[in-house]
């Protein structure tokens, strides 16, 4: 293994299949979804040979982190990162490692630590900053093509224990978040490709979904740019951080909702919660990958369910016993099935302007539930997440389903479609039946 005072600071492109240094005009990796924890997961490839890896997806995170136990040892290209190297600060290390057992991943003398967290189980630990070879395919937009390496993607270590909670044959974690070392930022700076990148989640048990990195587009599902569908409101910045390492500000996702509509009707709500106290960094709606569903403060919960169920009863729908987590339910037979969907009313996120609406059909709002005996349930898929939550509102992940996100980092703004369904495609049309990916 090359000397870690040998290493760049600045990774740089090689094309797999071609000699050629023009840059790709995007990037594009798979999302899968574990249906037992309701997670999701991006697929890449990593260490040197290559190795197709499974990495939580976290919207929210500053950077990357990996189980760097034993089987990590067989890359030929892991460096480390010395501490008091310009890398090394820019990633807000608080603490330099020494070891004194056989030289690894996780043991190097004077090596720039950090601190790799767990958002679902809320554990994090101390562990070293590596550099090491990535891959993803390029595309086009409508389908994958040859793959581009990254020689030096920064990361963390972590231990084996940091997986607890998160979905079955992930290796661990890969950063979307704000900061200038998630997997976003290093593609686009590297690449001097465009600060974007898109999501679109599939539910699906056996397609899945796709990322693109470094494109405003197109996006093509089914033969369908979704690209052009977006309406865009502006990023929100948080002052305050979240993590472990108190540095600056969150690297999480804000958007700045004012208001909550049910077939039309204003949810009445204390509108001071869907700010964010510039102090302690509570309040505001923020955007997760680490929850299956939309996560309310107990008051908007309990006003939100109050006009959803009012709503309902036009229906003619019958209500029953819930489901926990969910506070309304309703049999399955009594509801309308449409290509968005149960026919249930809809739910509004407005945003800065009355015009400005990301809105959520039955496919996103309710979530079907099998009981024993055969009996099917929909269930209202927003939760109650208590009187002083961080955030008064978590959009989460069976919301975000089936709708195109675009992340602008350049102009601070997020573009959103609403369902993609109504246009006849879905997150699970993208093409990649031609790259050889390990879904």
């Amino acid at each position: 293994m090359p000397s870690p005072n040998t290493f760049l600071l600045l990774p740089f492109l090689l094309f797999m299949t071609s000699p050629s240094l023009s840059l790709p005009p995007a990037l594009v990796a798979p999302i899968s979804k574990d249906h037992s924890t309701l997670l999701y997961s991006l697929s890449l490839y990593l260490k040197t040979p290559l190795q197709p890896t499974k990495l939580h997806l976290d919207l929210g995170a500053a950077f990357t982190w990996l189980d760097c136990t034993k089987p990590y040892y067989n890359s030929s290209t892991y460096l480390h990162v010395p501490c008091g190297s310009p890398l090394c600060d820019s990633l807000h290390s608080f603490a330099c490692g020494n070891c004194y057992e056989p030289p690894g991943p996780h043991c190097a003398n004077d090596t720039c630590s950090l601190y790799p967290e767990n958002p679902v189980s809320g554990k994090a630990t101390l562990d070293n900053a590596l550099l090491d070879a990535l891959a993803l395919h390029t595309t086009d937009g409508s389908a994958p093509g040859r793959l581009a390496l990254l020689p030096q993607f920064a990361f963390s270590c972590s231990t084996s224990s940091l997986l607890k909670g998160l979905a079955k044959k992930v290796n661990g974690l890969v950063a979307l978040g704000r900061s200038n070392h998630s997997l976003p930022a290093q593609v686009s700076t590297a690449l001097s490709l465009p600060h974007y990148f898109a999501l679109c989640l599939s539910g699906s048990v056996n397609a899945s979904g796709a990322a693109f990195f470094g494109s405003k587009g197109p996006y093509i599902f089914n033969k369908i740019d979704v690209s052009k569908s977006l309406i865009y409101t502006p990023l929100v910045l948080n002052p305050v951080t979240r993590t472990v390492v108190k540095y600056g500000p969150s690297d999480e996702y804000f958007i700045g909702l004012t208001a909550i509509k049910v077939n039309g009707k204003t949810v009445p709500l204390n509108n001071t919660l869907l700010s964010i106290d510039r102090d302690s960094g509570f309040g505001g709606t923020t955007l997760t990958t680490d929850a299956p569903y939309t996560v309310m403060e107990t008051s908007i919960f309990k006003a939100f369910v109050e006009l959803f169920v009012r709503e309902s009863s036009a229906l003619n729908l019958t209500r029953t016993n819930v489901v926990k987590p969910f506070g309304v339910c309703y049999l399955a037979t009594d509801i309308v099935s449409t290509r968005a969907g149960p026919a249930v009313p809809t739910v509004d996120l407005v945003m800065e302007r009355e015009d400005v609406i990301w809105r959520i059909l039955g496919s996103n709002s309710m979530v079907k539930i099998s009981k024993k005996g055969g009996v099917e349930l929909w269930c209202l898929g927003f939760v109650d997440g208590g009187a002083k939550p961080r955030s008064s509102i978590m959009i989460g992940g069976h919301h975000m389903e089936d709708n195109l996100l675009q992340f602008d980092l350049e102009s601070k703004r997020f573009g959103f479609s609403s369902s993609v369904l109504l246009q006849g495609t879905k997150c699970a049309d993208f093409n990649f039946a031609s790259a050889k990916v390990n879904l």
